[in-house]
């Protein structure tokens, strides 16, 4: 076992962080108990490229118990949750994660984790495939891969269009029963939790503005409107700005958007979507954040070399003195607000998530010969799999079609009568 982590100490605090998140992700423990008797992933070596939270570890543990030897490392830099860190370590996961990490360091652990040489790959953001690819890996035995967000899903989808991308990839991101959920629900909360826990402001009353309105900019705004505060939306997709015109919210242009807001949040997978020429025309006060995943939707090197001023206020909170005299706070570095001044996504969506995750796993390893170098879907079974045993653990029951209704949805004879 090998591994890099902040302290081995913080194992006790981790195991109690680790119990909580299992007590509130049923799907994926019942799952981890038929891996344990089953064994389904057993002699495969795993590396992972995962935010190193307790949910992230209760995945760890369910592939470990599969048979599965899993060395993990951190997706983001400030994302790692150092305690969790330590339980993995002391199960016997290979971790190469602290919170903090510098850019070097990041890259670092994760060549670290593929010197493994893993068979799957876990990834959110693609960075571990994309090093496979480009960084001089000759002796690859990965037999396929599974990608947890939209980010990673969007460049591994590039990938495979121009012929470059070397083994399967399951876009688990993509699952009903992952991005109607984890995605909707579970950003719109947690970045909501993590803009409190940086700044403790107030949102009712303020001018909320969120850039792109897919599922996480949907779920956001959504969170922020039952916040009591005013929701603008940006867009770039009409279809996208159109849905968002009709679920309520004022549609606008960004250097429109710009003069009003008070708390801005990026969620479009782009780059340069908050810039310093934006920042220019912002009233004094306005706060800077990100949800989306990597760190270049707010243009913070540019904003940072436009200013005047430069102080660090609290936690994740730094003020830049525009050279107008007006202030703007850049929350988290403008990485993932959520992860990195908050706890990420509650364990209870994450339950989904991460069950596809492990089925994925198996299924890629029950199926790799079958599979070809592109990126697919989560298979539609699993999806559904999921969905049924969420209900089940929420103690919901529905209905069931009769056998005359299952017939009448697969006839065209009968019409009007």
């Amino acid at each position: 076992m090998k591994y890099s982590i902040k302290d081995e100490r913080l194992a006790e605090k981790g195991e109690h962080l680790l119990k909580w998140a299992e007590d509130h992700m049923p799907v994926l423990m019942s799952i981890k108990k038929r891996f344990g008797s089953e064994k389904p992933l057993n002699g495969i070596q795993i590396v992972a490229c995962l935010h190193v939270t307790k949910e992230t570890g209760v995945l760890v543990r369910t592939l470990m118990a599969g048979g599965a030897d899993v060395a993990l490392t951190a997706s983001n830099p400030l994302s790692t949750q150092d305690e969790v860190a330590a339980a993995l370590v002391k199960d016997g996961a290979n971790v190469f994660a602290w919170k903090g990490q510098t850019k070097e360091e990041y890259y670092d652990c994760i060549k670290k984790a593929l010197a493994f040489e893993p068979q799957i790959t876990m990834d959110d953001g693609a960075d571990v495939v994309t090093e496979l690819h480009s960084g001089g890996y000759k002796k690859l035995r990965v037999i396929g891969g599974t990608e947890e967000t939209t980010t990673g899903v969007v460049r591994l989808k590039a990938m495979a269009a121009k012929g470059v991308l070397k083994y399967p990839i399951i876009a688990v991101n993509n699952a009903e029963t992952k991005w109607d959920f984890d995605n909707i629900y579970g950003t719109g909360q947690s970045t909501i939790d993590g803009i409190l826990r940086a700044t403790n402001v107030l949102l009712a009353g303020k001018t909320f503005v969120i850039a792109g309105y897919g599922h996480c900019g949907k779920g956001l705004a959504n969170r922020a409107r039952g916040m009591g505060a005013h929701v603008v939306v940006t867009e770039v997709d009409p279809m996208k700005a159109l849905k968002a015109a009709m679920d309520g919210f004022e549609v606008m242009q960004m250097r429109q958007a710009a003069k009003v807001g008070d708390i801005f949040v990026t969620a479009t997978g782009n780059k340069n979507v908050l810039t310093k020429e934006h920042a220019a025309v912002m009233k004094d006060g306005a706060v800077l954040a990100n949800t989306g995943h990597f760190n270049v939707e707010v243009d913070v090197k540019g904003i940072i070399e436009s200013a005047k001023g430069r102080l660090k206020m609290r936690d994740y909170v730094e003020e830049l003195t525009l050279v107008n005299g007006n202030r703007v706070y850049v929350l988290a570095d403008g990485r993932l607000v959520n992860l990195a001044a908050a706890e990420g996504h509650p364990s209870e969506v994450m339950d989904m998530s991460f069950a596809n995750q492990a089925l994925a796993a198996e299924y890629i390893f029950n199926n790799a010969k079958k599979l070809e170098p592109t990126v697919y879907d989560v298979p539609k079974e699993i999806d559904s799999h999921i969905a049924k045993l969420k209900l089940e653990t929420m103690g919901i029951k529905i209905d069931k079609m009769t056998k005359e209704q299952e017939e009448y949805v697969k006839g065209w004879s009968e019409g009007t009568e």
